[in-house]
């Protein structure tokens, strides 16, 4: 999965779980600032990107700073992935 791929995946998913359509994100968008989310969406948008990938998303080991901003939840999700595959 390509970035881009990921990107995809990303807006698809903030779509659901805030309920609205999410478009035009840039890797700058600021998750919390910016698109209003909140951290009850939190889980949610990680349940919709694990189904998505197929990465497993702790959440206890999940910091802050990856759901800062579009970029750092891509970076993020594509180590998830390339760690995944290193173990397959």
């Amino acid at each position: 999965m390509d970035r881009q791929e990921i990107l995809s995946v990303i807006e698809k998913a903030l779509s659901e779980v805030l309920e609205r359509p999410v478009t035009g994100l840039t890797e700058e968008t600021a998750l919390f600032d910016e698109l209003q989310l909140q951290s009850f969406h939190v889980l949610g948008l990680l349940m919709t990107v694990e189904e998505a990938t197929g990465i497993a998303v702790d959440p206890e080991e999940l910091d802050v700073d990856d759901l800062r901003t579009v970029r750092s939840f891509t970076d993020y999700v594509e180590a998830a992935l390339r760690q995944g595959e290193g173990t397959s």
